[in-house]
């Protein structure tokens, strides 16, 4: 069967729903967006569902585990509960006693399996859109700047600030990352982070990167609260930078942005370090946190950081903390932005560490909201091909090899073997760098893959002894089945867990996009006001 080109996909479901066929290049709007279309009727149909002590949300905190699919939740509730000298299986993370669960559907308008700037941009937009589109919907053409003002579509917080609310963004990750960045930012691709990765036709232009998106917001008084890392992308080239001088800003423009933010906010506070976000004590400014480089440490390297870096929990505290003084109410996005990351590397310690985070982030957000008034989503962007598989016993270590029971008929505690002879994990990856099959041409180790965390020893000629090495070495990489640079985003269907104010709202298997429309009923703004 031949396959159909994205232009003829979104052609088709167009059809299907009715509206008209909008091609890229065609600057007139339909009077709906087919997608918005399709999440106000799913709206409609929940209706019926709605209890009769329903109540309306002052606020609304969406948490995004980054590539936290079903086996990433899995794994982590056990490793969580073997953390604390239990078997594991019987743990819960925080969020999974949430009382309302549906499924998200992640494909994107051009892609069966898709990455994080069209899946966040359907959670915080309402639309699916094109892979590596930020804000923009379908009739976008990727990497054409031209194309992004006929096809924007008003993100969740920019609503909030147009309509007066408080808004936040947490997250691990650079703060103009794709994830965080569909809270605000509108581009044709995720990549435009600063100025310096601009085409030249768009850089001509005047076409603002993301950076300057975040900081020239023209939505109310711009995003409240802001934490994260990304220095770089602010801070002009031949700047260094204060925690780490060996590297300087990436901007090619001479624009110092966090110069710029202070002259936007002259009471505002610009903070780099975990010690001053502590002492921070809200006064209704704005507060602009960024405490790496780069992307924020992961969970297990925290402590080494030079300048101190404060943990998701910490900074979801921090944020609730301001963003609640506000009377008319808040909306917040809480990315766990390194489970994705980790995974990438085929590290599922590090990724699972980080999963457990997010959960003691949602833990630490629910023990200061009420639930009466404020709805809770935790959600995933993607999933990733991590495995869990090999029939351990109850309590095995969930890094560790398999090891079997009475009924796999071996001794307990005996690894158990493949048909080669040699022991196996319960967590492997179905592609990605821990590739183990003999492949006598490939080039080994850090030349060939010099992302990869430090300890890494190369790509493996055919499958190790097990029983040699430390599998539950936090730097170990997990096996993969075929061999990547990095492990790749997963297609199936991720979960959605609820609770508070509008959570009824959340059942069933439902459209990503779903979610939107989810916190937006939530917050008493009918989806049928969207265009």
């Amino acid at each position: 069967m031949r396959r159909l080109s994205a232009a003829w996909l979104a052609i088709a479901f167009s059809t299907l729903l009715g509206a008209p066929v909008v091609h890229a290049s065609e600057a007139p709007a339909p009077e709906i967006n087919p997608w918005r279309r399709a999440g106000a009727e799913a709206i409609e149909r929940a209706r019926a569902l709605e209890p009769a002590n329903a109540r309306r949300a002052k606020n609304v905190i969406l948490f995004i585990g980054d590539g936290m699919g079903m086996t990433t939740i899995t794994a982590a509730r056990i490793f969580e509960g073997q953390r604390r000298g239990a078997t594991g299986e019987e743990n819960q993370l925080a969020f999974e006693s949430f009382p309302h669960l549906a499924l998200s559907k992640t494909y994107s308008v051009n892609a069966q399996v898709a990455e994080s700037a069209a899946t966040a941009t359907a959670l915080l937009s309402g639309v699916k859109t094109n892979e590596e589109v930020i804000g923009l919907d379908e009739r976008a053409a990727p990497n054409q700047h031209q194309t992004a003002e006929t096809s924007r579509v008003e993100t969740l917080l920019e609503t909030a600030e147009r309509r007066g609310h408080a808004t936040g963004i947490v997250t691990t990750t650079r703060v103009t990352h794709a994830t965080p960045a569909a809270c605000y930012a509108h581009v044709p691709q995720r990549d435009w982070e600063d100025d310096s990765m601009l085409p030249e036709d768009a850089r001509a232009a005047g076409f603002p990167d993301i950076a300057r998106q975040l900081v020239e917001m023209p939505f109310g008084d711009g995003v409240d609260v802001v934490l994260g890392g990304g220095r770089s992308q602010f801070r002009p080239k031949g700047v260094r930078d204060p925690e780490r001088p060996e590297l300087e800003g990436a901007r090619t423009d001479g624009r110092d942005l966090v110069i710029d933010w202070r002259a936007r906010h002259p009471q505002g506070h610009y903070i780099t370090q975990r010690s001053e976000l502590a002492a921070l004590r809200p006064d209704g400014h704005p507060v602009l946190g960024l405490f790496e480089a780069s992307h924020m440490r992961f969970e297990l390297d925290r402590a080494e950081d030079v300048a101190g870096e404060p943990s998701l929990s910490e900074m979801t505290a921090k944020a609730i903390e301001i963003l609640s003084r506000d009377p008319d109410g808040y909306f917040l996005m809480v990315e766990g932005g390194r489970i994705d990351h980790a995974h990438h590397l085929g590290n599922a310690h590090r990724a699972l560490l980080e999963t457990v985070e997010l959960s003691n982030a949602v833990k630490t957000a629910m023990a200061l909201v009420d639930p009466r008034n404020t709805l809770v989503v935790v959600t995933a962007d993607h999933s990733h091909v991590i495995t869990m598989a090999g029939y351990p016993t109850r309590g095995n270590a969930i890094l560790g090899v398999v090891e079997g029971n009475d009924a796999t008929g071996k001794p307990a505690g005996t690894p158990l073997r493949d048909m080669l002879g040699l022991p196996f994990t319960t967590l492997s990856y179905a592609n990605g760098p821990g590739y183990t099959g003999a492949s006598p041409e490939q080039p080994e180790g850090p030349k060939k893959f010099p992302h990869l965390p430090t300890g890494y020893r190369g790509i493996r000629k055919g499958r190790p002894d097990l029983s040699k090495v430390d599998v539950e070495a936090p730097t170990y990489l997990q096996e993969a089945t075929v061999p990547a640079r990095n492990d790749t985003h997963a297609g199936e269907d991720v979960p959605i867990y609820a609770t508070g104010a509008g959570a009824w709202r959340v059942h069933g298997v439902q459209e990503q996009s779903y979610v939107y429309y989810v916190m937006r009923e939530a917050l008493g703004w009918s989806a049928k006001e969207d265009r």
